[in-house]
């Protein structure tokens, strides 16, 4: 398996990362149970969590994720050493029970911890930016849970290049940890917000990169080509907003790389990122062992330049 580093942090992970919204959602506990069993015995090794998955879900308050991953450690005690964790903080649980005070980081810490029964969280990432707390603040209170053994390396997602380099410049001014990786929405059909700025600093200050919605919530599998489509899954509503001629034409990118090649778009779209600069490992989930067999095979495919070219062209800003 090509083991890539994230960032300085000393962590290495395999290029596909697992992501855990599904868990206790649209997975039940037994098929995560088998997926998860599934991607690490495949030699992977890194899972992504929230502490606010998935409090979208009717009757659900957010840690169901973080709860399931934990119940599947505690099966498993040999798994825990082959496995990467990473979590967040910030995104609203309640009133008082959200953004990235010190308070609150310390509290929600502990809760993930519990949860998910481990002594140590890899990857403590701050959700998205508070700019009501300093940087100052947020980076104080994660290096009280690196100095205590409870947080091994943090991250950001959802920042702009401006949150995150002033976050740097704060934790270099004042000898705090800083932030070693990233974690913004990317793929072959939402490029705007990563490529730029923001993915040019990631580069210069070797950030370790894991972009989530690697398949742009199922669309780039190629499953919804129509309004029809989209009551085929919970995430259909979401979908819409790629039908258009922008999203046709990636779509029959996809379809003529992934015939040349004898791939499923969907694995075309993850190997697209995964070969890309600036891109350490992109998150992709799954709600069956079929869907999952298909997301590894990306991490073993190597997409020919005129494939890479074709897959650019398609998905250019600029052509609408």
């Amino acid at each position: 398996m090509d083991m890539r580093a994230l960032g300085r942090s000393g962590l290495k992970i395999a290029p596909l990362v697992f992501g855990g919204n599904v868990f206790g959602w649209t997975a039940d506990e037994a098929t995560s149970f088998a997926l998860l069993d599934a991607f690490v015995d495949a030699g992977f090794n890194a899972i992504d969590t929230a502490d606010v998955y998935s409090r979208w879900a009717p009757g659900h308050q957010g840690g169901e994720s973080e709860a399931v991953i934990g119940r599947w450690l505690k099966a498993n005690p040999g798994k825990r050493d082959k496995v990467l964790i990473s979590t967040k903080v910030g995104m609203e649980l309640g009133p008082d029970r959200q953004g990235l005070s010190a308070r609150w980081i310390a509290t929600a810490a502990e809760d993930s911890l519990r949860r998910l029964g481990i002594e140590t969280i890899d990857l403590y990432q701050s959700h998205k930016a508070d700019d009501a707390v300093p940087h100052a603040e947020t980076l104080g209170a994660y290096a009280k849970l690196i100095g205590a053994g409870k947080v091994r390396a943090i991250g950001a997602s959802n920042f702009s290049a401006a949150q995150l380099a002033a976050a740097l410049e704060i934790a270099k001014a004042e000898g705090l940890p800083r932030y070693e990786a990233l974690q913004p929405e990317y793929n072959l059909y939402d490029r705007a917000s990563y490529d730029g700025p923001l993915r040019d600093l990631a580069i210069r200050e070797i950030l370790g990169v894991i972009p989530y919605f690697g398949l742009a919530a199922g669309f780039l599998t190629g499953k919804y080509r129509s309004e029809a489509d989209l009551n085929q899954s919970p995430r259909g509503k979401g979908i819409a907003k790629y039908l258009n001629p922008r999203g046709t034409r990636i779509l029959a990118a996809l379809d003529a790389v992934s015939g040349d090649l004898g791939a499923k778009p969907a694995e075309v779209a993850l190997a697209w990122l995964m070969a890309r600069e600036g891109v350490t490992a992109p998150i992709s989930s799954a709600t069956s062992l079929t869907q999952l067999e298909s997301l590894m095979k990306a991490a073993r495919l190597r997409l020919p330049a005129d494939a890479v070219a074709a897959l650019d062209g398609a998905s250019d800003q600029s052509a609408g």
